[in-house]
This record gives C-alpha cells, structure tokens and sequence, in this order.
C-alpha cells in the first residue's frame, strides 16, 4: 500500500475544492494507494503546533507526494513541504494548471528549486494518474 501525501494550498473555498477533486481522482484511479490530506488528518481550529506535527508525521509516513503547484507563486507552506520531502530522497510530482508563469526564466513553470526537486511537473489529472502508475509499478 502506497502512501501519496497532498500537498497545497487549502486558504479559499477554492483551494479546498480542487485538492479535494485531486484527492478524489487519485482514490478514483489508482488501486492500493492512501491519499493524505492535510485537510482532513487535522482540524483548522487546532493549534499551530498540533497542525505542524499532525502534517509533520503524515510527510513522514508517506512515500510519494502530489504537490499542488497553481498560483503566481507557489505556496509557502506547499514549499516548505516539497523541501522537506524532497531531502528525504523521496518523489514528488508537482501538478500545475495555471498558465502563468511563477519562475526565474521564460522557460520556468514554478521556482527553479521546486521544479527542480520534482521528478515531473503535470499539466492535467489524467497525465498525472499516468505518471502515478508509472512510478508504482
């Protein structure tokens, strides 16, 4: 059993429904796999600590992240988390659907050191459970 940790954003009404279409998809489409959630392991209302060690101990557990990449910037806590699973030698698949360009260089999708420490960045869901199914078999 797989486990995918789901990062991103989760401030807006929006965040919140795309990473829960995301998580759904994924559940959807791939057999064996747990999706951690950081929406769903830990309350808002909990304190900043019991957040952090919740989502802390979930990186931790899993070994393959999702990380959700849309904005003119990438999140700073989605950042933090793809920085810190990434020096733990494990992968990460950075999904991006926004068309603007969040990097250093023409060429760039996102800040080089986050594209950099994803194995690929994915344009759409489908390419993305593909990619997945890849990397687990």
């Amino acid at each position: 059993m797989h486990k995918i940790y789901l990062s991103g954003p989760l401030f807006s009404r929006g965040d919140i429904a795309w990473a829960g279409r995301v998580k759904a998809f994924l559940e959807d489409r791939l057999d064996e796999v747990i999706v951690i959630w950081p929406h769903e392991i830990v309350p808002c209302s909990s304190g900043k600590k019991e957040i952090f060690e919740t989502n802390l101990a979930a990186l931790n557990e899993a070994d393959i992240m999702v990380a959700l990449l849309d904005g003119p910037q990438v999140d700073d806590g989605t950042a933090w988390e793809v920085g810190y699973f990434f020096s733990q030698k494990k992968k990460i698949l950075g999904i991006r659907t926004d068309s603007r360009r969040a990097g250093e260089t023409e060429t760039s999708h996102v800040n080089l050191m986050i594209e950099c420490s994803c194995l690929a960045l994915i344009g759409d869901l489908d390419e993305l459970v593909r990619e997945l199914q890849r990397i687990l078999d």
